[in-house]
């Protein structure tokens, strides 16, 4: 598949997935190579910076059981609103080790 195509559907179902949030609180970044990235800016969420990997979106799309994986991945963001000043997909601990950058840097470029 062509890979602009791709980087469509990989920014397409992160939009899906933070739509459970207010759209007025979202600030789209930048586009990045590696990653889609959202501020969030509301005073009463404790949520500032949502990350996505575009690799871990990609497995998601050609899932078998993608569409499970993705209602639990935005009933997980719902939960990390009140709870942790950043989201991401997959979660560092599941994730592939690679050095992950600080969120403070990216979301002030925002």
């Amino acid at each position: 598949m062509n890979t602009t195509i791709r980087k469509q559907d990989e920014t397409k179902l992160a939009a899906e997935i933070v739509s459970v949030l207010d759209p007025a609180v979202l600030r789209a970044c930048s586009p990045e190579r590696d990653v889609i990235r959202y501020a969030v800016r509301a005073s009463s969420l404790k949520l500032r910076t949502i990350i996505f990997d575009r690799d871990a979106l990609r497995h998601l799309l050609d899932a078998k059981d993608g569409l499970v994986k993705i209602e639990y991945l935005k009933r997980d963001l719902l939960r990390a609103t009140k709870h942790r000043a950043e989201y991401r997909y997959p979660h560092l601990r599941f994730g592939r080790a690679r050095s992950a950058e600080p969120a403070e840097r990216h979301a002030a470029s925002c």
